[in-house]
């Protein structure tokens, strides 16, 4: 004889109830007064490095964005007191294996020579990808001769800010979680000591009853 299961109501609301004991329980907010104040510590550092990471995305993304730009507008003065010489590529520029049409393609820094004042100099320069050797490109020189990168497009800057958006917030993220962890581990030595301590008390009045 099959039992009839029990009706699908209450197997709906048994579900939430459950996590959210489990939610309590883990916060140490179920009222358990066995519970230590380092258990209520500890319960608390995955929701507190969570906020606190949500709580620093916009502003690494602004201080990204405000840097990038910033450094860029720099790059665009700058390029006011440079000049523009033809250089020949001595070397091929290597590219990305699919170029997706062009999409994924980057500057690489390249052996070139040219001209300056007359003599021949030779030197990396900065290239698209895949360009072949032999090829004349434009480069921007400073006053002293050195070979400059341009400053970045609007479409580059957007790239850039990604970027560096992605690398400062994974950077936050594992800061976090090592935080996180050294304080666990801070925590487990306390429990630790504690619990020697209580046995220290307890113990030999087991002993002495057996």
């Amino acid at each position: 004889m099959v039992r009839p299961g029990p009706p699908m109501g209450m197997t709906v609301m048994a579900a939430p109830t459950t996590t959210w004991m489990r939610l309590t329980r883990r916060l140490g907010c179920d009222g358990n007064p066995l519970r230590r104040r380092s258990d209520l510590i500890e319960g608390l550092l995955l929701p507190a490095a969570i906020v606190v990471f949500l709580a620093l995305c916009p502003i690494v993304a602004a201080v990204a964005g405000m840097w990038i730009h910033a450094d860029n507008t720099a790059a665009r003065h700058d390029e006011l007191s440079w000049h523009r010489v033809s250089a020949v590529l001595l070397n091929a520029a290597p590219g990305p294996l699919m170029s997706d049409n062009g999409a994924n393609s980057w500057e690489v820094w390249t052996l070139a020579r040219w001209t300056l004042d007359g003599r021949q100099r030779h030197g990396d320069v900065p290239v698209p990808a895949n360009t072949r050797a032999g090829s004349t490109v434009p480069i921007w020189l400073d006053r002293a001769g050195s070979v400059r990168m341009p400053a970045l497009t609007a479409a580059q800057v957007k790239d850039r800010v990604v970027v560096v958006t992605m690398i400062a917030l994974a950077g936050v993220a594992l800061f976090l979680a090592g935080s996180a962890l050294l304080a666990r581990r801070v925590l487990d030595r306390r429990r630790l000591a504690g619990w020697e301590a209580a046995w220290l008390l307890v113990g030999p009045n087991w002993s002495h009853q057996g």
